[in-house]
C-alpha cells in the first residue's frame, strides 16, 4: 500500500466527476458476476460518455444515467472476466448521486490488492458514505436456494490479503488497525430486511480462486461457520471500513457450493443463475438506497 494508491483513487474521483456532471456521489454500488439486469432495475442505461461532461452540481441535462467504461477514470484495468462488464453508472435515484459499478477487479486475475480496491477508494473519494457491495456465491447453507438474496451479516477473509497490509496510510486518513467487529451495517441490514423480510443473514467466506473449492474445503468452511463462498467482496469491505463507509453486503446464490449438488460447477451456468434472479435484486435495491443516508 502507498500514497499513489490513494492519491490514484483522488484522480480517478475527480475524472468521475467530469464524466458525470456531477461533482460528488452519495452512494455506491458494486455488482457481481452476471448482475447487469439489477443496474438497468434501478435505471436504465443511459448515453456513453464521449466527451468529458461539465463539472459541478447534475443539471436537468445530467439527470439522465451517464454510463462509461471505468478505464475512462484511470487505475482500472480492463476487466477480464466473463460476466462482469468493466463499466460504471451514475445515476440519480431521487436525489441521491448513485455510483454503479458493473463489475468489479478480482485477486485471481493477477492484479495487486490496491487495484482490486481501488474501485471503493474512488467512491470514498467522490463522496460516497455508503456501499452496496454484491457478489455471486455458491451456497454452503443447506436451506438456501439457488436465485436467493442472502444479506452478509459477517465474512471471513481467506485471501490471505488485506488492503491495510504495509506502511501506515497517508496523513488525512486513519490508522490500518482498523475494527471490524461490525463489517456489515447492522442499520442497513435492517433497512433491507424491512424492505424484504424473507431475507436471510449468512457468513460468506472469500477465498482467493479463480478455481473452485473441493468438497473437502467446503465441508471445512461450514465448520467455520460459513453460509456461502465466493471470490471477492471481503477486501472491498476491509477498505471501505477503513475510509468510514458504511456496508452492506448482498450474495447472490447462484449455485450449491462443491459436493453439495448432483453435477459440478460452471462458470457460465454461475453467471446464467445470476442474470436470472438480478433484477429481483435491482428491485430491492431501489427500495433500499433511498433510504441509505437517512
Amino acid at each position: 500500500m502507498s500514497d499513489d494508491a490513494y492519491g490514484a483513487a483522488r484522480a480517478s474521483a475527480a475524472r468521475l466527476a467530469e464524466l458525470s456532471g456531477r461533482a460528488e456521489h452519495d452512494v455506491a454500488v458494486v455488482l457481481g458476476s452476471g448482475w447487469a439486469p439489477a443496474a438497468d432495475a434501478l435505471s436504465p442505461p443511459g448515453p456513453a460518455s464521449t466527451a468529458p461532461a461539465t463539472t459541478g452540481p447534475a443539471s436537468p441535462a445530467t439527470r439522465a444515467p451517464v454510463e462509461f467504461a471505468v478505464t475512462e477514470l484511470g487505475g482500472f484495468p480492463q476487466p477480464t472476466v466473463a460476466g462482469h462488464a468493466g463499466a460504471a453508472r451514475s445515476v440519480l435515484i431521487g436525489d441521491l448521486r448513485v455510483l454503479i459499478y458493473l463489475g468489479r477487479t478480482h485477486l485471481y486475475e493477477g492484479h495487486p490488492v490496491d487495484a482490486v480496491v481501488h474501485g471503493v477508494r474512488t467512491a470514498a473519494a467522490a463522496g460516497c458514505r455508503a456501499i452496496v457491495l454484491t457478489n455471486a456465491s455458491g451456497g454452503i447453507n443447506a436451506s438456501y436456494q439457488v436465485g436467493q438474496p442472502v444479506l452478509l451479516r459477517d465474512h471471513i477473509n481467506l485471501t490471505g490479503r488485506s488492503p491495510l497490509a504495509g506502511p501506515e496510510p497517508p496523513a488525512g486518513y486513519g490508522p490500518r488497525f482498523v475494527d471490524l467487529t461490525e463489517v456489515y451495517s447492522a442499520r442497513l441490514r435492517a433497512l433491507a430486511t424491512r424492505a424484504d423480510p424473507t431475507l436471510a443473514q449468512g457468513v460468506y467466506a472469500a477465498l482467493p480462486g479463480p478455481h473452485y473449492e473441493t468438497p473437502a474445503e467446503i465441508r471445512m468452511l461450514a465448520a467455520a461457520g460459513a453460509d456461502m463462498v465466493g471470490m471477492s467482496t471481503a477486501l472491498e469491505a476491509i477498505a471501505a471500513r477503513h475510509l468510514g463507509l458504511e456496508v452492506l453486503g448482498i450474495s447472490l446464490i447462484t449455485n450449491p457450493a462443491a459436493g453439495l449438488a448432483a453435477t459440478g460447477l460452471d462458470h457460465a451456468e454461475v453467471i446464467a443463475a445470476g442474470r436470472g434472479a438480478a433484477a429481483r435484486v435491482g428491485a430491492l435495491l431501489a427500495q433500499i438506497l433511498p433510504g441509505v443516508l437517512t
